[in-house]
């Protein structure tokens, strides 16, 4: 997928980027009005992500230039402004989501693909919500995690950690990634938290934790 990120703050977007291409996606940064529509006009992106505050021109008015171009590109809005009236603003000129900051990242991500899958019709079976892997099973509706069958306590940190390593059996998620989607934007990058967590549910979790791998200097994998 090929982003568009809008972001004058220069650490707000260096965590959105870099968390963005830990999901492997391709992302273009502008740091104001101007350059976004440049970019907007020269490449052909997935999903915009559109902050408000904006240096020059402002960020609604760079969603109404874009759609007086005819743009159909998804359009995301990122803002401190989180009243309704806001909202509702930001949709009527042309946005097609609107997430306020903070935020979480787990969610930034849900609702970019949820954008991809609307403009590309793509419709996601969201019937199933126990998953399954190996002897592990999570209920995402009760919260409910079993192993063998067997009921195993876990902190909501802990369950967060082991959502995200399951639905992303695999793949590789960096020390930097897991701390931005459990712990959030203003956790400390200098914490050995994620290392200590994933201790943890190794141990909580018996035999299954043997599947979370340390890949030494990038980060950890659940095969």
């Amino acid at each position: 997928m090929n982003i568009l990120l809008v972001e004058d703050e220069s650490r707000v977007a260096d965590f959105i980027r870099r968390g963005l291409s830990a999901e492997g996606w391709a992302v273009d940064h502008a740091a104001d009005g101007e350059d976004a529509l440049e970019h907007a006009a020269s490449n052909s992106y997935d999903v915009i992500l559109l902050d408000l505050m904006l240096p020059g021109i402002q960020g609604q008015d760079v969603c109404r230039k874009l759609r007086a171009r005819k743009s159909k590109t998804p359009i995301l809005m990122l803002t401190a402004l989180d009243s309704p009236e806001e909202k509702v603003d930001g949709l009527k000129i042309g946005a097609d989501d609107y997430l306020a900051k903070p935020f979480d990242f787990d969610e930034l991500i849900a609702r970019v693909e949820a954008l991809h899958r609307r403009a590309t019709g793509y419709a996601l079976d969201t019937s199933e919500n126990v998953i399954t892997s190996g002897s592990l099973t999570f209920d995402r509706s009760s919260l409910q995690v079993t192993v063998d069958g067997a009921e195993i306590e876990l902190s909501k940190k802990e369950r967060d950690l082991l959502l995200l390593f399951l639905t992303n059996t695999g793949r590789v998620l960096s020390r930097e990634r897991i701390l931005n989607s459990v712990w959030g934007l203003n956790a400390d990058p200098l914490t050995n938290v994620v290392d200590v967590y994933v201790g943890r549910l190794r141990r909580k979790i018996g035999a299954e934790g043997e599947r979370i791998v340390t890949l030494r200097n990038v980060g950890y994998r659940l095969n």
